[in-house]
């Protein structure tokens, strides 16, 4: 079992930035894929971004493009989501999920997750 552990979570203005990170407790093959997912209250779960644990392009939710970044540390078996001009419409719970095989944007692909860490974005 792999096991993802969410941190940097918090309360921003509006414009403001977060960083978030997941901790890795298991190793990942080079063919895993790994997302960032968010959920608010009341809505469907959305892809956010994902990369690749061996490399490549990153890929991004059309909603967040140009604001979010997402990177990884292979040393350190951690996945980055960096968040720039964070807008009221970014508060959720954010989750970090990893799957066996090509990234796709579906939550449904993925075979592990993370607890999630909230992000509250005041106007």
């Amino acid at each position: 079992q792999v096991q993802l552990v969410e941190s940097g979570g918090g309360l921003v203005q509006a414009g403001g930035s977060l960083r978030l990170s997941c901790a890795v407790s298991r190793r990942t093959f080079s063919s895993y894929s790994m997302g960032w997912f968010r959920q608010a209250p009341g809505k469907e779960r959305e892809f956010v971004a994902g990369i690749r644990w061996s490399g490549g392009g990153a890929y991004y939710g059309n909603s967040v493009k140009g604001r979010f970044t997402i990177s990884r540390d292979n040393a350190n078996d951690t996945v980055i989501l960096q968040m720039n001009r964070l807008k009221p419409d970014d508060t959720a719970v954010y989750y970090c999920a990893a799957r066996d095989g090509v990234g796709t944007g579906l939550s449904r692909d993925y075979d592990f997750w993370g607890q999630g860490t909230q992000v509250t974005v005041s106007s």
